[in-house]
C-alpha cells in the first residue's frame, strides 16, 4: 500500500522570522513537504532563496517547487542551484519543473510565450540536461534547444542518482513526459495555450480519470515506481477563488482536488483515491485551507 504524503504550497511571509515560523509549523503538524511556486508576478517568493531558508530552520521537512518554470532558467543554471540546495538541505530537495505557462509572467518580462508543443519539447530536453549534469563526470548534450559541452558541475546533489523529480499538468504531452521521466506525477488541469489560465473544458471526474489512464499507459513498466499526486484547491467548505490566483476549482467537485465535508469525510475520500487510484501525495494549494486540512494530516500520517 502506498504511503500518504502531504505537502503545502506556501508563497510568502512578512519577514524571515515569519517565514521560518511557517516552515516549522508545517513540520510540526506532520506535513512532509513545503512547496513554493515559480512566477514573476503576484505575491510569491522566489523559490531558491525561500527553500534554502525553510530548509535551514527545519530538520525533517522536505522542500520543493510546484513548479520551476523551465523558460525562466537555463537547465545548466537550475542544475547547479538545485545540486547546491540538495546538499545544503541534507538531501531534502524535491525538484518540480514545468514548461512555464502564465501569460502575465511572459508579458511582464518581455519574453515570448511559445506554443505549448515548443515549450513541452524544450522541457523534455531540460529534463535530460538536469539528469545528465547531476550524474557523475562531464556531460554533453546536443538538442534543438540546449547544447552542453563536456560540462562537469560541482557539487553533485547529495541525493543519488538525483533529487526526486516532479512533473505534472493536465495535457497529454506533459503527462506522458512525466510518466516516462519523473519520480512524482502531479495531476492537474490543462492550461490554455495562450497562458490565460486553466482550460474550463478540462474539469470533472471523467477528465481526471482519463489523465490517470494516460499516465499508466505511458509509464508502462515503471508505473509502480511512480508517486501520483494532485493539488487540493478546496478543503472543508467551498470558498471563493482568490483574486490573485489563476486556480479554478468550479468544475472539480468529484475529483480529489476538491475535498469538502468533515475531517473524517476528507480522510475517507483520500483513502479511496489512494486505494482505488494510487494517488497518495496531496498538496494543499491555499494556505487558508491549512487549518481544515491539518487534522486530516494528523489522522492519516500515522
Amino acid at each position: 500500500m502506498r504511503r500518504f504524503r502531504f505537502g503545502a504550497v506556501v508563497r510568502e511571509a512578512g519577514s524571515g522570522k515569519a517565514w521560518a515560523e511557517k516552515a516549522r509549523r508545517l513540520e510540526g503538524a506532520g506535513f512532509d513537504v513545503l512547496l513554493v511556486p515559480d512566477h514573476l508576478v503576484g505575491p510569491r517568493f522566489a523559490p531558491i532563496a525561500a527553500l534554502t531558508a525553510a530548509a535551514c530552520v527545519t530538520a525533517r521537512l522536505r522542500v520543493g517547487t510546484l513548479v520551476f518554470a523551465n523558460d525562466f532558467r537555463h537547465p545548466a543554471v537550475l542544475a547547479k542551484e538545485c545540486a547546491t540546495l540538495d546538499l545544503l538541505s541534507e538531501g531534502r530537495l524535491e525538484v518540480g519543473i514545468g514548461t512555464g505557462w502564465m501569460a502575465g509572467d511572459y508579458a511582464g518580462a518581455g519574453m515570448a510565450l511559445d506554443p505549448p508543443g515548443v515549450r513541452v519539447a524544450r522541457l523534455r530536453e531540460a529534463v535530460a540536461v538536469l539528469k545528465g549534469l547531476w550524474g557523475e563526470g562531464a556531460f554533453s548534450f546536443a538538442g534543438e534547444h540546449y547544447t552542453i559541452d563536456a560540462l562537469d558541475q560541482r557539487p553533485k546533489p547529495l541525493t543519488r542518482p538525483h533529487p526526486p523529480l516532479a512533473l505534472g499538468g493536465g495535457g497529454p504531452r506533459v503527462l506522458r513526459l512525466a510518466a516516462e521521466q519523473a519520480d512524482v506525477v502531479n495531476i492537474g488541469m490543462r492550461v490554455r495555450g495562450d497562458g490565460g489560465g486553466p482550460d474550463a473544458r478540462d474539469g470533472g471526474l471523467e477528465a481526471f480519470l482519463t489523465k490517470l489512464a494516460t499516465v499508466r499507459t505511458a509509464a508502462a513498466g515503471r508505473y509502480d515506481r511512480l508517486e501520483l499526486g494532485t493539488s487540493v484547491m478546496q478543503v472543508g467548505e467551498r470558498k471563493a477563488e482568490e483574486s490573485w490566483s489563476a486556480a479554478d476549482s468550479s468544475s472539480l467537485e468529484e475529483t480529489p482536488q476538491v475535498l469538502l465535508g468533515t475531517r473524517h469525510d476528507i480522510a475517507d475520500k483520500l483513502r479511496y483515491w489512494r486505494d482505488e487510484h494510487d494517488i497518495s501525495y496531496f498538496v494543499v494549494h491555499h494556505e487558508r485551507d491549512l487549518p481544515a486540512f491539518t487534522p486530516v494530516v494528523e489522522e492519516l500520517a500515522a
